[in-house]
């Protein structure tokens, strides 16, 4: 039996919820579409910084931000499109603007579609009409993340889409990971190395991209928590980016459509001619061990 709830909070949120299964996901569409919480059979899946989102005016750490319509950063914040410059922060705008709740529903599951679209704010720094939408799906331990670019414009629209997980961990060294490349680019140095054995969990900071990937799934075994995570993507997906701070009790592992800078360099670029969309999709699978 599926359900939807409202709470009010700092911001409206929706809870969607699997009575059967025991399984609840909490949406605050205000905050840039934002999942918050994920929990399945009592256990929350995902790391949130709840002080850091009642500051509106910092980044959230935490849930599953969107990210568009590029992933990572541009140099100096600017791109270049048809002889313009044009300047966008880091991930883009989709995380921080709000969403509009389109459709709902809890018939052979609990699902709620969010749409963003283009307004004043956004032509100024990304010159195309588009709507984007997401369906959050929850059924079972699997939680399913449908999304659609339409372009609006008269002229292809180029965009790169991801998503920024926060999954929780209290011991990163117990973690087992079955990553779908061998191969990874250092974000600080761009040297390109091959991962052999576990991540170095004594650094800082690890900031690297997977490129070439074998297949579209990962999967990432947590024997303290006792969940085994399985992430499934589309094929638009040709990156998988991971990033952890030392101290923090949350690793990333986040799907990109495209690199830093794609839509300066135009690499892995997905390019929508006018009026029409494209479709990706992420899934996301929680395994009680």
């Amino acid at each position: 039996m599926y359900a939807i709830a409202l709470k009010q909070a700092q911001y409206l949120t929706y809870v969607l919820h699997d009575q059967t299964t025991d399984a609840r996901l909490e949406i605050v569409p205000e905050r840039g579409g934002l999942v918050t919480h994920w929990q399945f059979q009592g256990r929350d899946i995902l790391y949130f910084d709840a002080e850091r989102f009642a500051d509106a005016s910092k980044s959230v750490r935490g849930g599953i931000p969107i990210l568009f319509p590029i992933c990572g950063n541009l140099p100096d914040n600017t791109y270049t499109l048809d002889s313009q410059d044009y300047k966008l922060k880091q991930h883009g705008f989709a995380r921080d603007l709000p969403w509009e709740v389109s459709d709902r529903g809890t018939t052979e599951d609990a699902h709620l579609t969010l749409t963003l679209s283009s307004n004043n704010e956004t032509l100024q720094v990304y010159p195309f009409e588009f709507q984007v939408a997401f369906t959050y799906r929850l059924q079972g331990n699997t939680l399913t993340l449908e999304q659609h670019v339409t372009n609006g414009s008269d002229r292809p629209m180029p965009f790169s889409l991801g998503l920024h997980p926060y999954f929780l961990t209290t011991d990163k060294s117990q973690l087992q990971f079955e990553i779908p490349s061998q191969h990874y680019q250092d974000q600080d140095s761009q040297e390109v190395h091959t991962l052999e054995g576990e991540f170095d969990w004594t650094a800082e900071e690890i900031d690297i991209a997977f490129f070439d990937l074998d297949r579209q799934s990962a999967v990432v075994t947590n024997p303290e928590q006792e969940i085994r995570l399985t992430l499934e993507w589309s094929e638009a997906y040709s990156i998988l980016v991971f990033w952890t701070v030392k101290g923090k009790d949350y690793y990333c592992l986040e799907p990109w459509s495209g690199p830093r800078n794609a839509l300066n360099t135009g690499t892995h670029l997905i390019t929508v001619p006018p009026h029409e969309t494209q479709s990706l999709q992420v899934k996301l699978t929680a395994e009680l061990l």
